[in-house]
């Protein structure tokens, strides 16, 4: 099934993204070899020159590495998968809130909702 993209951005970059959620869920674990270009862009439903380009920005940041005649694998550092946690986090959270205010709500509000939501999620 391909993989869902926006218009907003543009597809390599939302590729990165999503291999950085992918490594920062765990799917993708240090060490890992991932399928190669083709494979994923067959997967993503893209141009593999697409998917050559999101690996290698993926290879530049260090999040990837390359071996010559065996493929590329997800990089050993679990530095980096804590440091990807946490700019996706600030990404959602800041998102979160722009919305939450936007719909006319303080910050002490956003967080009463946060916990209510999370109060209620765990009675379920």
């Amino acid at each position: 099934m391909a993989w869902k993209f926006n218009n907003d951005t543009p597809i390599y970059l939302q590729i990165v993204e999503e291999i950085k959620l992918q490594i920062a869920k765990g799917q993708l674990k240090a060490g890992e070899q991932i399928p190669s270009v083709r494979d994923l862009a067959v997967t993503a439903g893209v141009n593999p020159n697409t998917m050559q380009k999101a690996l290698a920005e993926l290879e530049r940041e260090g999040v990837l590495y390359s071996q010559r005649t065996s493929g590329r694998f997800v990089a050993d550092s679990s530095e980096s998968v804590t440091t990807m946690r946490d700019e996706m986090s600030g990404k959602y959270v800041g998102g979160f809130v722009s919305s939450m205010r936007g719909l006319g709500y303080t910050d002490e509000g956003i967080v009463a909702a946060v916990e209510r939501y999370i109060k209620e999620e765990q009675n379920e």
